[in-house]
């Protein structure tokens, strides 16, 4: 997420049932019946295959000067990690030059050939970090659980009912400049295809809080759902507010939402006690730090916002997608 440089339970909304004829193969006087399918229930998101692409960030980190840095060779090998990863599960990857960035360098944009075009569903993240550390907090972590999802999309290939399509920004650091650009380079008809925008930013924070953009928002509804068959009671990410790459969205009239588990900003006794971890403390106390490694990220926190993308997704663009989250107990 940039500097600040910018003015209980689920309900369950199962489908309706499709009845299927079954045509009796012993005799035409047998009775007629039906079966009712089981609700199609988003997957779980492996947590562990999230980490293994935070850990390939940091190594790229590491190789590249210790940073991702948006126009740097760090954030270069990170496009090309995501961008391989994508393209050999079958998605239309696009790379966009982003010249108004500071640090001229790409966004990545990757569709899911499936679904109307014209009714399109956005998941985004901030590819690049800060010169300063490797930045796997900020954001790799987004990244991470948005690449995974993506995987299990194309592994899954359920039937849709919109098209999903995953962004990865560059230049977020320098001032939301690659989400702006994206924004700018739509037709009135493109802004108006994307039914909605949802961003991840910052979604492993090891002191976490479990912040909802527009939370009250009928955009925001499936991750609060989500969030909601956990207990985790969320609050309205005050902290993020013009922020980070949802905002170019917002000020364009594209419905938005997105997770975010804090920044430097400091957990109240009261998060404290309904979410755990220390009051009067940094959400992320490595925030913009060299120590911002895989260690500083809690794999439960990556692992509810992982499985909330999936129930977001399945809900939003998938046929019988209403249903039951399938890991409501992690």
């Amino acid at each position: 997420m940039r500097g600040r440089t910018l003015t209980a339970a689920l309900v369950l909304a199962v489908a309706t049932a499709l009845t299927v004829p079954i045509t009796p193969s012993a005799s035409a006087s047998a009775p007629s019946r039906t079966v009712t399918p089981a609700p199609l229930a988003a997957p779980d998101i492996a947590v562990a295959n999230v980490q293994a692409h935070l850990t390939q960030f940091q190594a790229i980190a590491q190789q590249n000067g210790g940073h991702r840095r948006a126009g740097s060779a760090g954030y270069t090998a990170s496009v090309a990690y995501v961008k391989g990863r994508l393209q050999a599960a079958g998605y239309t990857v696009t790379e966009q030059v982003c010249t108004s960035c500071v640090y001229r360098s790409n966004n990545l944009i990757a569709e899911w050939p499936a679904g109307p075009t014209d009714q399109v569903v956005m998941f985004g993240a901030h590819l690049d970090g800060v010169s300063s550390g490797p930045g796997i907090n900020d954001n790799a972590s987004g990244s991470a659980v948005l690449l995974e999802n993506a995987l299990v999309l194309a592994q899954q290939r359920p039937t849709m009912t919109k098209r999903v399509r995953f962004a990865w920004w560059t230049d977020e650091e320098q001032g939301l400049n690659g989400s702006e650009f994206y924004v700018r380079s739509l037709s009135a008809a493109q802004r108006g295809y994307v039914k909605g925008y949802y961003n991840f930013d910052m979604v492993g924070s090891t002191n976490a809080g479990y912040f909802i953009n527009r939370i009250t928002s009928t955009t925001a509804a499936p991750l609060k759902a989500y969030w909601d068959s956990l207990g985790l009671q969320p609050e309205e990410n005050r902290e993020g507010q013009g922020r980070s790459d949802d905002y170019p969205f917002q000020q364009a009239g594209i419905p938005t939402s997105g997770y975010a588990a804090g920044a430097s900003a400091r957990k109240t006794s009261t998060q404290a006690a309904k979410w755990g971890g220390t009051s009067g403390a940094s959400y992320d106390p490595c925030y913009h730090r060299s120590c911002d490694t895989t260690s500083n990220v809690s794999a439960t926190v990556l692992n509810r916002n992982a499985d909330g993308i999936a129930y977001a997704i399945w809900q939003l663009a998938v046929s019988g997608g209403t249903s039951v989250p399938a890991s409501s107990t992690t």
